[in-house]
């Protein structure tokens, strides 16, 4: 009954002028930063971690009420891609440096993006799938089967594929072999049997080697890709030069610097704006468990 209500309420919400529909899910996002004191608490240890505890209070509350602010609008935008064209989404995203892509694609090889929770990242791999190529992006599986089914239909609304988390190793070998790109986020917690040891942010973490090991192993591209905003109306889809991986005799070695390199890039999009990144989740709890105590 609850998922007939979120239905009824999508309805309503999509033929209200967008105006009114943005100043909907910013309320939900006030409500969700006061009323969720775990989730907020959870981000402020994030930011004195990362950070050193330089930040000032000032700086981290407009970066956490923000945390909420954009995960409220990234629902907002899944809500919205159901109902958008491709030619609308033309008009509302700007695609930078889509010439690392093409020379990719030219060598007739599989590209991995690897993205981060970043700024508008729904609405990002909606616009790969739309005007790059269709991506098969991984997932990890919800709770909620209805909430999750309604979720991955948003995002193949231009071709994109979903493969949940839990058994994707086979699936994207074949992916990959057959030419086509996929899509692994780099910025989740990892544990010790999934990813290898990096240096993110001045920090000692883990990180998973998936993206550098197809690579190394399959020749494909891996290529950063995030979407930005400056006014929250008109974003930027943003194509990073791809991550070299090397092939020398120690692959272990290769698949650790190409990792690193990824760790690195993502150091510096998040050091360079960090309340775009989503500090509203349990980042270092495999690495720095005491850091969420108490």
């Amino acid at each position: 009954m609850s998922f007939k209500l979120f239905l009824l309420l999508e309805k309503f919400l999509m033929v209200l002028p967008k105006k009114i529909r943005k100043s909907f899910f910013l309320l939900l996002a006030t409500i969700a930063y006061y009323a969720s004191s775990r989730y907020r608490n959870i981000a402020y240890k994030n930011l004195d971690f990362a950070f050193n505890a330089k930040l000032t209070k000032k700086e981290k509350d407009e970066i956490v009420r923000y945390s909420f602010k954009n995960l409220l609008l990234n629902f907002m935008h899944l809500m919205e891609i159901r109902c958008i064209s491709k030619e609308d989404l033309a008009k509302k995203v700007t695609v930078k440096n889509i010439e690392a892509v093409q020379k990719a694609q030219k060598e007739g090889r599989a590209i991995i993006y690897v993205t981060p929770h970043y700024c508008a990242w729904e609405l990002g791999a909606v616009a790969v799938g739309a005007f790059v190529e269709p991506i098969t992006a991984v997932f990890k599986k919800m709770k909620n089967r209805q909430y999750q089914d309604w979720m991955l239909e948003s995002r193949a609304k231009f071709g994109n594929k979903s493969l949940e988390k839990s058994n994707v190793i086979k699936p994207l070998i074949k992916i990959i072999k057959n030419g086509e790109a996929c899509g692994i986020v780099i910025d989740t917690g990892i544990n010790s049997r999934e990813g290898l040891k990096v240096d993110f942010m001045g920090k000692s973490i883990r990180q998973t080697s998936t993206p550098a090991y197809f690579a190394r192993k399959y020749d494909a591209a891996i290529i950063p890709v995030i979407m930005k905003t400056d006014d929250e109306e008109n974003y930027t889809l943003i194509f990073f030069d791809e991550i070299d991986v090397e092939k020398t005799d120690d692959e272990q070695e290769d698949i650790q610097n190409a990792t690193q390199l990824q760790a690195d890039w993502l150091t510096k999009i998040v050091t360079d704006d960090p309340k775009f990144w989503f500090w509203v989740h349990r980042r270092y709890k495999n690495d720095y468990p005491q850091i969420y105590k108490n």
